[in-house]
């Protein structure tokens, strides 16, 4: 980290509040710098490189420097730098994404709404299902059910279908009708004697139990990330949204898919619900979709949802809903460049090719290492788990620390992971190399070996 002693470093202890960090520990040691990126890499205010293990917060798909996507973005700045989609109002390339997203994902016959953050879409997606409900005669269908381990957002709505403490605690959150239901954590959530298929079971009646519970006439829609992301880089086991879609059918129950992390190749496929089977009425999209050059993010949904906005309107009533940079002419001029991209790439072969490669490197450290559990994930969305004990999966004492201590060893080592509590994730940008991936996975092993040191010290 950068000494206090940075003038930088002193105006940013002074004047700014910083996301997902403790205050005190950051006054005490400062932040760290980051100056300029060049491809897979970052570098500091003193020059030090890092391979950026988690293409920033899961998103910087074409890494640090892509010169198409920065040209997309000063050509449309001079050419109309701001517009918006209210009143009837769009541009040629709000348009033109709008009909790709509709095309990409495959929801035939739907539309695209364009937002700013993934946590404005996800929280569209459940004013979407209310409005949806109401025009079918169930108005009173207003629950959302998440799952634990769950992130879908930091916003308020976004935040309570979260399944983590850490979203709620400061804030009174969940909000009242924001349900949870258990994450499909086969590593730990499996019981002695269970299979795949009796655990997917197991979460299918308990799913079901809660919606009986709660009366099946309060429950709008059931959210999921097809891949965990910040929940631990969990893959559910197969046939797990097979059943829990059955289970969602029966009660008139909307599926909502969260694409926010998994999308746009991070799997291995163009979006996770390919991978996992899930079949939802609405999709989120954000972070890969701009490569997050620019702030957007979309919601695609099925045409059953967009006609009943309409019909909820068809009195003359103007849908009350949207955001000041919806469609924003340079994001969605960044996106469709971003797309073009992936798609000269062929971005899911590419990274399952690469994913496996780095996945077979991580299971290597881990075969030799004392102290790495599973190794999971799909494509270059990666998981490692670190336990105390592989044969009983006890974790280390939390008084350990070993998540963060890896954290801090591997940025000395000039490597940026993402410590979520013991489970060590990372999702570099989607351009990494054989070379560089080897390079990342040399680094992960040099650090595990400086972790084993420092915890058995």
């Amino acid at each position: 980290m950068t000494t206090i002693s940075n003038s930088i470093a002193q105006r940013d202890i002074q004047f700014q509040l910083h996301s997902q960090t403790n205050p005190r520990r950051f006054e005490e040691q400062g932040p760290l710098i980051v100056t300029r990126g060049e491809g897979v890499r970052v570098y500091d205010n003193t020059g030090k490189a890092y391979i950026e293990g988690m293409a920033g917060l899961w998103c910087a798909t074409l890494g640090f420097s892509n010169e198409r996507l920065i040209a997309a973005a000063k050509a449309q700045y001079d050419e109309l730098p701001y517009y918006h989609t209210f009143f009837q109002r769009t541009g040629e390339g709000a348009t033109n994404l709008s009909e790709k997203l509709v095309e990409l994902t495959g929801m035939k016959g739907g539309k695209s709404y364009f937002t700013t953050s993934g946590s404005e879409a996800n929280e569209t997606m459940v004013k979407l299902s209310w409005i949806y409900h109401t025009v079918h005669g169930k108005p009173g269908k207003r629950k959302i059910i998440a799952r634990d381990r769950a992130f879908h957002g930091s916003t308020i709505a976004a935040a309570s279908m979260c399944g983590l403490d850490f979203m709620h605690r400061e804030f009174g959150l969940p909000l009242p009708g924001f349900l949870h239901t258990s994450a499909p954590y086969s590593y730990r959530g499996m019981q002695e004697g269970e299979n795949e298929a009796t655990y997917v079971e197991r979460l299918a009646r308990e799913l079901e139990d809660l919606i009986v519970r709660e009366g099946p006439e309060t429950i709008a829609a059931f959210i999921a990330e097809p891949v965990y992301a910040g929940g631990g880089i969990i893959v559910p086991p197969a046939g797990y949204f097979q059943r829990i879609q059955e289970v969602l059918n029966k009660y008139d129950i909307l599926c909502l898919d969260d694409e926010i992390v998994c999308g746009f190749g991070r799997t291995g496929k163009w979006f996770g619900k390919d991978l996992v089977g899930m079949q939802p009425d609405m999709m989120a999209l954000a972070k890969g979709l701009s490569s997050s050059y620019f702030p957007i993010a979309a919601v695609v949904l099925a045409p059953k949802i967009y006609d009943a906005v309409a019909e909820f309107n068809k009195q003359g009533g103007a849908f009350g809903h949207g955001f000041t940079n919806s469609g924003h002419p340079v994001g969605v001029a960044v996106a469709l460049e971003a797309i073009k991209i992936y798609e000269e790439m062929n971005i899911p072969e590419k990274v399952q090719k690469i994913g496996t490669r780095l996945r077979n490197r991580f299971e290597e450290t881990a075969a030799r290492s004392p102290i790495l559990g599973e190794v999971r994930g799909a494509g270059l969305m990666l998981g490692i788990e670190i336990v105390k004990d592989k044969q009983t999966k006890e974790p280390f004492d939390v008084e350990k620390q070993a998540g963060a201590t890896f954290d801090r060893i591997a940025y000395r080592n000039g490597l940026i992971a993402r410590c979520m509590g013991d489970i060590l994730g990372f999702a570099p940008p989607l351009i990494l190399s054989e070379g560089e991936a080897d390079e990342l996975a040399d680094l992960f092993d040099k650090s595990i070996a400086e972790l084993e040191k420092t915890l058995y010290a």
